[in-house]
């Protein structure tokens, strides 16, 4: 009877321990939704960009220009070399504000000229909703790709290798083009 009492305690804590995390994001894992804001409060989701493949860099603003040489590299193929097409596609920046000691009045200016730069949307996560959804790292700039059903299907944490770079737009296009 003690075994059995004591099976039961292990496995509903084990259960409650489980059950109580978020997973961590992976290549091949279906990318759960989220809803953050624009500088103007405008919410959007994954789904704002429906039928798109998405570029999504989860970035701490301490390391914000990190991955700008690939993010110029998606953008000269996709603006110069029209390899990656515009409507099927969607490249885009959440700031990690939880994990900087900035202030929000100079992080959404620092964003602001990204978003020129790059013609693109910059979202705010103040609350670090996807390092615990997602399980995405603090203090770093992540790269993750995920299909038009939403499948992750390339994640890197830090700076990209250039060698990489050829082989994450090529993705894009094959993923655009499925």
């Amino acid at each position: 009877m003690k075994k059995l009492i004591f099976s039961l305690i292990v496995l509903t804590v084990t259960i409650f321990t489980v059950t109580g995390q978020n997973v961590k994001l992976a290549v091949g894992m279906k990318a759960p939704d989220w809803v953050l804001t624009d500088a103007d409060g405008k919410e959007f989701s994954m789904n704002s960009w429906s039928g798109k493949v998405l570029q999504i860099n989860y970035v701490d603003p301490d390391v914000s220009d990190l991955n700008d040489p690939l993010n110029d590299a998606i953008k000269h193929a996709r603006e110069v070399e029209d390899r990656i097409k515009s409507d099927l596609f969607k490249g885009f920046g959440i700031v990690d504000t939880k994990s900087t000691w900035k202030p929000n009045a100079l992080i959404r200016t620092i964003a602001g000229n990204k978003a020129k730069k790059f013609n693109t949307t910059i979202l705010f996560d103040y609350k670090g909703k996807l390092q615990e959804m997602w399980g995405m790292p603090e203090d770093n700039y992540t790269v993750v790709i995920v299909d038009k059903n939403r499948v992750c299907r390339a994640l890197y944490k830090g700076e990209v290798p250039k060698s990489k770079y050829e082989e994450i737009i090529q993705l894009i296009i094959d993923l655009g083009n499925e």
